[in-house]
């Protein structure tokens, strides 16, 4: 799961959303078990048509080589987040996971704190992952916190940023514990 989740950042990078749709649904299958292969199909192209929107979003701001960080700070990115809306409407999370995600992602772009927008869309998805509208579920200290799941898919995104095999490699590693902790759930083995 976590060497699909890689595959769908790269596509999306080398620009082949069939390979991308292909490997979310490899991730989307195991995640959401309860869910038809249509419900599948419309969760993960939801969720690869929002970066394919992004893209458009972000591309009439590109000059150059570079982003004009002004433009694209007040673009309008609700053909992302409508896009994310079905993805999050179809495996049960909150419609905060939208507008958390498409915060997040353009944030990324302009060089703002996008890993607040980030974990918290990512605490929406692992709720409906988990079915539990309460997690994350700490023992004590920090119960503020997004969980460690939620920051192991922020970081695995850091390293897939740094464009290298031993980065992509390392975001593989760390986001084996989170599909286990998903997978562990759905087969009664709890946390």
């Amino acid at each position: 799961m976590a060497e699909d989740l890689a595959r769908v950042f790269r596509a999306h990078d080398n620009g082949n959303r069939e390979k991308a749709l292909e490997s979310l649904l490899a991730v989307d299958r195991h995640q959401f078990p309860k869910l038809d292969d249509d419900k599948l199909e419309v969760a993960a192209s939801g969720f690869v048509d929002a970066l394919w929107a992004k893209d458009q979003v972000e591309f009439q701001y590109l000059r150059d080589g570079e982003i004009n960080k002004q433009g694209l700070r007040e673009a309008d990115y609700s053909p992302v987040t409508q896009k994310l809306r079905q993805r999050a409407v179809t495996i049960g999370a909150d419609q905060e996971y939208a507008i958390k995600k498409a915060e997040a992602w353009q944030q990324h772009k302009i060089g703002g704190d996008y890993w607040t927008p980030f974990l918290e869309s990512q605490v929406y998805e692992l709720r409906a992952v988990l079915d539990d509208p309460a997690y994350p579920h700490k023992p004590r200290a920090g119960q503020a916190g997004p969980g460690p799941e939620a920051m192991r898919y922020v970081l695995a995104f850091e390293l897939h940023d740094m464009h290298t095999e031993r980065h992509w490699l390392q975001g593989v590693r760390v986001m084996t514990p989170y599909f286990l902790r998903i997978l562990a759930h759905h087969n009664g083995g709890g946390d």
